[in-house]
């Protein structure tokens, strides 16, 4: 309704000149034949009165369209019509009255073409307020669809992504605990300050969506440290992004879950080191790499993380995340946006 509140006056003048020329067509064409039968005395007062008539039409068809299009709220047609109804009777009682008292003809204030005239304006206006209403009830549903589906979105990402907090919450603190034991206190100083690091960036990521390249490598930079202390460099990591491509958005906490799923399904020690390799190709996707040392016994999971992580990228890029396998090397392919 408030788009409707917006319209320009001018443009509510102009469609009323208009629309009054159209309706009075039939008067303009009989003007002259109508002239011809009046003596020269009496050419300007018929004149004086048909622009008149034509200045009535005007202002009631704005008035008409700016009651129908900004005074009229919501779609019964039922109401409309009734309060158009009282308009017009009113309307055409004070063109009587003018045309008696003005047009020396009192049988035009009754003649077919002006009643027909006054009906055309009665219909064309509620004709147009009826329409209006009934794009703007549509274009405001439309509006509320798009505002739940992007706060369903919102949601179903948020809980996504709420899922990754748990499990690494647990694997962080037995990483801890294990440097603890070994009372090494310069590396557990080093891997709280890393762990906070990490948190922050985990507990901010409910207010984003999307973030930039270089924002998930400055995070991948402190759990990288964490898990090389937590696997004593039998787990490293391999970055090469140009920096010109840091610039490039991706879901946040996207490389997350492809670090836990390494390490759920591999074996990680100094007979089987892993380098995990990240790096961009030319069709602008980050592609993680990693040797496959399959565990004997299956790992305990759920199974959803690869499975979440291609589901953020469904909702908030609408784009599909790849794998890749040949026995030796598994490849996780993100799309960039």
């Amino acid at each position: 309704m408030d788009q409707l509140k917006k319209i320009s006056p001018y443009k509510l003048v102009l469609i009323a000149l208009l629309g009054a020329a159209f309706i009075i067509f039939p008067n303009i064409t009989f003007l002259s034949w109508e002239l011809d039968f009046l003596p020269k005395s009496g050419h300007a007062a018929h004149l004086s009165f048909f622009g008149i008539r034509y200045l009535f039409l005007v202002i009631l068809i704005g008035s008409m369209l700016w009651y129908n299009l900004c005074r009229i709220t919501g779609v019964q047609i039922k109401k409309r019509l009734i309060h158009n109804t009282v308009i017009i009777v009113v309307a055409y009682s004070l063109y009587v009255l003018l045309s008696m008292r003005y047009g020396g003809k009192k049988a035009d204030c009754f003649g077919g073409v002006l009643v027909s005239q006054f009906f055309v304006v009665y219909a064309m206006c509620s004709f147009a307020g009826h329409l209006a209403m009934l794009y703007i009830d549509r274009k405001s549903k439309e509006q509320e669809i798009e505002r739940l589906k992007i706060d369903n979105l919102q949601s179903r990402c948020e809980a996504l992504t709420n899922q990754l907090n748990p499990h690494f919450f647990f694997n962080s603190l037995n990483g801890l605990a294990a440097l603890i034991r070994k009372k090494n206190e310069t590396k557990t100083l080093e891997y709280v300050d890393k762990l906070s690091d990490v948190f922050r960036y985990i507990l901010q990521s409910d207010r984003k969506g999307l973030v930039t390249l270089e924002e998930e490598l400055e995070f991948m930079q402190a759990f990288r440290y964490m898990m090389e202390v937590r696997f004593a460099n039998k787990l490293t990591f391999s970055v090469d992004v140009p920096e010109n491509k840091l610039g490039l958005r991706i879901p946040v906490l996207s490389l997350l879950p492809l670090i836990d799923n390494v390490v759920v399904h591999n074996i990680i020690d100094s007979d089987h080191k892993m380098e995990v390799d990240i790096r961009l190709n030319d069709r602008d996707e980050i592609v993680v790499t990693n040797p496959i040392f399959p565990k004997t016994e299956p790992p305990i999971t759920n199974g959803t993380g690869l499975q979440n992580l291609t589901n953020r990228f469904l909702l908030l890029m609408d784009k599909q995340i790849r794998f890749d396998s040949d026995g030796v090397l598994f490849r996780v392919y993100l799309p960039l946006k």
